[in-house]
């Protein structure tokens, strides 16, 4: 065992001189040679056929194709702006337009409702108060005049029937009694709303003398005479009489203003009426100018918005 021992230790030295001689010819060193297909960066944009007619013309081709579509955009795209330009502007030119007439009829009717709102609150109204004031103070005159000649005639109906009565006690040979026209009394103007009934006797006595001549109303002219000359008489002995004449001037007096006072109340109905009906258009006439005119100013500050955007 200690022999092969021995032996292969002998036989080591060999093999590591042989190993490491560099005069050793027999021997070759494999060297791996790989072909690498991987392009460079910069052989990438390297043209490989710049020398190739072919390729060249179909180069010139497509450069000239491509240049005439775009020309043709270009062209298009020209005529289209056109078109849509002059479509624009005609669009614009119907909306200043229309606005121009809108903005026109709302002015219009702004100052048309101004106008009649100071119209009628300005002119219409200050006439018509004044043709009311005065046509009121007519129509009381005339309610006074009225009332006043009523109240006159009813208390000469009742003062004519007392004086006869008067006259048939003082005087006993009364044979017939004048007639004698009430209205012709008031129309003369000697009485007033203060009338009694000795004015009665006094008037009949001085003024209707051609009728008191004639020989049928002797005895009715001695009885008015008597009275005319003694006006103590009524109201020592005729005070009753006397009281029913000043009671019936006082009652014609009141059931005529009675009867006026609903014509009057009418009346001043329709003209308060008519005054309060001129100030309500008046004041719809105001709201409706303010509404448009808010109107207008609030259409007229969005459309100053929309112009500050778009020059924005």
């Amino acid at each position: 065992m200690k022999l092969h021992y021995s032996k292969i230790l002998l036989f080591y030295l060999p093999l590591n001189i042989l190993a490491h001689n560099k005069n050793k010819s027999y021997i070759t060193i494999h060297t791996p040679i790989t072909t690498s297909r991987v392009l460079i960066e910069c052989n990438v944009y390297i043209p490989n056929y710049d020398n190739d007619p072919d390729m060249n013309s179909v180069r010139e081709n497509f450069h000239k194709k491509t240049e005439q579509r775009f020309h043709e955009y270009d062209k298009r795209m020209i005529k289209n702006r056109k078109k849509y330009k002059e479509q624009c502007d005609k669009e614009i030119q119907n909306i200043i337009l229309k606005d121009k007439m809108e903005k026109s009829l709302a002015e219009k009717v702004e100052k048309c409702c101004l106008r009649c709102g100071c119209g009628l609150g300005c002119g219409v109204l200050p006439v018509w108060g004044l043709v009311s004031g005065l046509w009121y103070a007519t129509w009381s005159q005339y309610v006074s005049a009225k009332v006043l000649e009523e109240g006159i005639k009813k208390g000469l109906e009742v003062g004519l029937i007392k004086v006869t009565e008067i006259v048939k006690v003082i005087s006993s040979n009364v044979n017939e009694e004048p007639i004698i026209d009430v209205a012709k009394l008031v129309s003369s103007g000697y009485f007033t709303d203060e009338m009694t009934l000795f004015d009665i006797f006094k008037y009949i006595n001085n003024n209707m003398c051609d009728i008191m001549m004639a020989d049928k109303y002797a005895g009715y002219s001695l009885g008015i005479t008597n009275i005319s000359e003694n006006p103590n008489l009524i109201s020592l002995s005729y005070s009753t009489q006397a009281t029913d004449v000043v009671k019936a001037v006082s009652q014609g007096k009141a059931a005529e203003t009675i009867k006026l006072a609903t014509t009057t109340s009418t009346l001043s109905s329709a003209i308060i009426a008519s005054v309060v009906t001129i100030l309500i258009i008046v004041l719809v006439m105001v709201i409706i100018y303010l509404i448009l005119r808010y109107r207008r100013k609030k259409k007229m500050n969005k459309k100053l918005q929309y112009t500050k955007l778009l020059n924005q």
